[in-house]
């Protein structure tokens, strides 16, 4: 039996575009996405001809086209922004805590997607370091920790929740102290849950009471939504899950560059179709096949297209860039702990070594001979035909 065809978003992209354009109005940046995602590694965005040194043959590398939201891109882009935060990461245990939103919020926010999701990191952050600050929890200091913003299920359906990566401590500048936490948990879900809500919700209120949301219904629609929401189970999940910087540094990837799907969870692309591959949480976690038509698949996807300039990965507290490096020299100091070593620089190794050292390709390696090195012997232009 022979080995499943290696499919990309964007092969269902190609697909399904043509009939999901004619039937939908599709704002700008959503286009620019997917036109970005289906001209990926195509001879529609040019390249390098590159020649094996051993048996000969012509290999095109066509460019790829960067974009924030397309899965095939996230590889190198995740391990140079690790490699960046490799100086950051202190040798103290790590907390993983998850915010969620309740649905009956999904409509409100998908039109004030900006300005919710805004909200949405601006609560996390003041629920966690008001925590800090208070003396039930025995940290009395501010906390540093990276926020990631996730908009989906694994269906591609709208949810939406932020992934903080939290240092198990805080930081007491004016003493000049740091106090490590020794919880399980860093605090209470329960209590977190509870503030979590309260903070959202008055927010809401606060933004409607300005004339700031767009939607929202008339004032019976919104009394309703804020009673319901009153009335919603929030979910905060605290817990431990680091023991060291590399630890850290591990599971903060699995997050910060993740898009709504990866490639290798499409399964086939046929008669209009895409069946893709997700796991069911209510089921154990198992892993299951889902087909839908592409035009579909597609609209779910572009739903979870950011506004430009919107930051999906934010850094909080003594880890916020105005801080970030006075904060980190002070608390390492007060840990007796050194620096790390500071990462390659451009000029210290070629763009196929880069590659390699971080994600263990070698693109130097000949695909046909398998043994021979490539070298660019010229140029490919764009092609005006647009995407094969």
């Amino acid at each position: 039996m022979g080995e499943r065809p290696h499919l990309r978003v964007a092969d269902v992209f190609r697909s399904g575009w043509k009939a999901y354009a004619g039937a939908h109005r599709i704002a700008v940046r959503p286009a620019q996405v997917a036109r970005h995602m289906m001209e990926c590694r195509t001879a529609a965005l040019g390249g390098r001809l590159h020649r094996c040194d051993a048996c000969g043959a012509e290999v095109p590398l066509y460019n790829s086209c960067r974009d924030r939201h397309c899965p095939t891109c996230q590889t190198l882009r995740k391990q140079r922004w690790l490699e960046q935060r490799r100086a950051e990461v202190l040798p103290v245990p790590y907390f993983h805590a998850v915010f969620t939103l309740p649905h009956a919020l999904n409509p409100l926010i998908a039109a004030n997607r900006s300005l919710l999701l805004g909200e949405l990191f601006g609560t996390v952050n003041w629920v966690l370091q008001r925590f800090a600050a208070d003396p039930q929890w025995k940290l009395r200091g501010q906390l540093g920790f990276v926020a990631v913003l996730h908009t989906w299920t694994q269906r591609l359906l709208p949810h939406y929740h932020v992934h903080c990566l939290v240092a198990g401590g805080a930081w007491d500048a004016g003493g000049g102290v740091w106090r490590s936490s020794h919880s399980r948990y860093l605090f209470g879900k329960d209590a977190l849950a509870s503030a979590f809500r309260a903070r959202f919700i008055r927010r809401l209120e606060s933004l409607r009471a300005r004339g700031r949301l767009a939607s929202g219904g008339d004032p019976a629609d919104w009394a309703a939504l804020i009673r319901r929401l009153w009335q919603s189970k929030w979910i905060v999940y605290p817990k431990a899950t680091a023991k060291d910087p590399e630890q850290a540094l591990d599971y903060l990837g699995r997050y910060t560059h993740r898009v709504a799907i990866a490639d290798h969870r499409i399964l086939a692309v046929k008669d209009g179709s895409v069946t893709f591959a997700w796991r069911d949480r209510a089921d154990g976690n198992r892993e299951k096949a889902l087909t839908i038509p592409c035009a579909d698949f597609i609209g779910r996807f572009l739903s979870h297209v950011l506004p430009g300039g919107f930051q999906k990965v934010r850094a909080y507290g003594w880890l916020a860039a105005r801080h970030k490096t006075a904060a980190l020299a002070a608390i390492r100091a007060c840990l007796g702990a050194e620096a790390p070593t500071p990462p390659p620089t451009p000029e210290d190794e070629t763009a196929p070594e880069r590659i390699l050292r971080l994600t263990g390709v070698d693109v130097s390696l000949c695909p046909v001979c398998k043994a021979g090195r490539l070298s660019c012997v010229g140029q490919l232009p764009r092609s005006r035909d647009g995407p094969a």
